[in-house]
């Protein structure tokens, strides 16, 4: 990666319905790891937003006695709700609709066509109205009949068209290359070995337009290939249009400029990272580049492929209605609660089953027991011994604390590197289980009373130990940032310290000089008011609808 800029994207979410947890958890992620950037001091550009033009969508639409724009207009603001109350701060959010996304789409088709990747032929098989075009290798016989895999409550279609087909097999060698010469392109590792060993068995190559599809990018080319638009600006029908998966999957070069605006596209792209799910691997890490490289364009420099939300062993979806409602979510855990709980409970890199129940006692756990009770008994011991003045701690070397400060830091940054999220947050806390024994094995209060009682030596270390805890507190405080912005500058405010960072992460001064423990050791202040920051949550406390 380079240091002059990140961008980072996450696949954009169907409009054909409200979002679920599951849904925006890639989301959250992503903007914790464009967030940890903004406040190191990288030009950062975030990108997500919607699908908009799947069959499926204008069918649910029809049912309703409506336009399919209006219906993903509707659909969309539910999503822009939802990611509003989980704090997520995109540069962009990005519709398939957008004006400047079917120019994008449309002068792909144009350099594919001109690079002879695409042809005219017949395509036949199984259609899946959410997903698209399925291999036979990539639907399930049940005694109900032929499903796709990942929406098993979608009747799927067979379908005879004549259609437009890109030459996907021609890349199968410089795939295969990509894979061997980027080994960190594809990640996880075992997400790579899956996708390599795909190549090796062999590429199809796949339709990228649809025949009589009213809802979609005008496909710009037609079969004798002469421009489908005609004099007056509008496309003719003939010519069909864009296939949603090659439309969506095109959306992360839209979004960096591509092709109305050559210097910022010249500046943000490749993309350092695009976070997407299991389901999504092989358009991302197999098409993808293929159609990239058909444009005389660069691959991405990172997939990072994230597991499903699982709940008794099912994959969350909303046809199952086994989905948890995001703003039912945040309602009860809060913004940043919410954010931790989903970040922590489940592994960035894996399939993880989860509960109502799960989520609550991690919260209770890790915020309200063990980080929220920190911050509460430190400003509130400091508050009352000390009368209200800030203590310095004291040297990294003469601190307890302070002497594993660096390695926890060294770890949760070099996981949020690996985007391994939930192993971040678990070396601070590990840092904080350490603050809060450190506190039991002090003991400021008997410290307190030996002070009061005209022990110098005692009254020494208590401004000493407690100037360890608010540095501690400062210092976590700080770092988890990206994961709870919202706390992040309550706790500064406790602390008696100045927050600088903007409500995206940008705007203060880079992260790293200020996680130095002792960093504003030399600045003297007063302790804010000890307000509780997580409220302790009952296990069968309100649960979503």
């Amino acid at each position: 990666m380079t240091d002059s800029r990140f961008y980072i994207t996450t696949s954009i979410a169907y409009a054909n319905n409200r979002p679920g947890l599951h849904t925006l958890y890639e989301v959250v992620g992503a903007d914790v790891l464009a967030r940890w950037h903004r406040m190191n001091g990288t030009p950062t550009r975030f990108l997500t937003g919607t699908d908009e033009h799947s069959v499926n969508i204008a069918m649910r639409a029809a049912d309703q006695g409506r336009t399919p724009r209006d219906f993903v207009d509707e659909q969309v603001s539910l999503f822009r709700a939802a990611e509003d109350a989980l704090g997520i701060r995109p540069d962009r959010f990005i519709r398939t609709t957008d004006p400047d996304h079917v120019r994008s789409a449309q002068e792909m088709v144009r350099r594919a066509y001109a690079n002879g990747d695409i042809y005219v032929g017949t395509y036949e098989g199984w259609y899946c109205p959410s997903e698209g075009f399925r291999n036979a290798t990539d639907v399930v016989e049940t005694a109900r009949g032929t499903i796709c895999p990942n929406h098993p409550e979608v009747p799927l279609q067979w379908l005879t068209e004549r259609n437009w087909f890109f030459r996907l097999s021609a890349y199968q060698e410089r795939l295969e290359r990509w894979f061997a010469d980027e080994p960190h392109a594809v990640q996880p590792e075992y997400r790579r070995n899956e996708m390599l060993g795909f190549i090796r068995s062999g590429l199809e190559d796949f339709s990228i337009s649809r025949a009589g599809a009213g809802w979609g990018i005008p496909f710009p080319i037609l079969p004798d290939g002469s421009s489908a638009q005609r004099p007056d600006g509008t496309w003719d029908p003939e010519a069909g249009t864009i296939y949603v998966w090659y439309d969506a999957l095109i959306n992360y070069i839209t979004g960096a400029g591509f092709p109305d605006d050559p210097e910022s596209f010249a500046r943000w792209w490749p993309a350092d990272v695009h976070v997407i799910g299991k389901d999504i691997a092989r358009f991302h890490t197999i098409f993808w580049p293929a159609m990239l490289w058909s444009a005389g364009l660069k691959a991405p420099r990172r997939v990072w492929i994230h597991g499903w939300l699982l709940a008794a062993g099912e994959r969350m979806s909303k046809s199952r209605g086994n989905f948890m409602d995001p703003l039912d979510f945040t309602r009860a855990f809060g913004s940043d609660g919410a954010r931790y709980a989903v970040l922590r409970e489940v592994p960035f890199d894996r399939d993880a089953d989860v509960s109502w129940d799960a989520f609550v006692r991690r919260y209770n756990a890790d915020l309200a027991n063990d980080f929220g009770n920190l911050v509460n008994r430190t400003v509130t011991m400091a508050g009352r011994f000390l009368d209200g003045r800030r203590p310095a701690p004291r040297p990294a070397a003469g601190s307890p604390l302070g002497a594993g400060w660096d390695d926890a830091l060294a770890a949760y940054a070099a996981a949020l590197d690996g985007c391994l999220l939930s192993d971040a947050l678990a070396a601070l806390w590990a840092f904080v289980g350490d603050a809060n024994r450190f506190v039991d094995a002090e003991a400021p209060w008997a410290l307190a009373k030996a002070a009061r009682g005209g022990d110098t030596g005692a009254a020494d270390r208590l401004e000493a130990v407690l100037g360890d805890l608010v540095e501690a507190c400062r210092l976590v405080g700080l770092a988890v940032a990206p994961f709870m912005p919202e706390t992040a500058p309550r706790i500064a405010a406790q602390l008696g310290h100045a927050y600088t960072y903007g409500p995206d992460g940008n705007g203060g001064p880079p992260i790293a000089a200020e996680l130095r423990w002792g960093a504003r050791m030399a600045e003297t202040g007063r302790l804010g008011a000890p307000v509780p920051l997580f409220p302790r949550l009952e296990t069968d406390a309100a649960v979503a609808d």
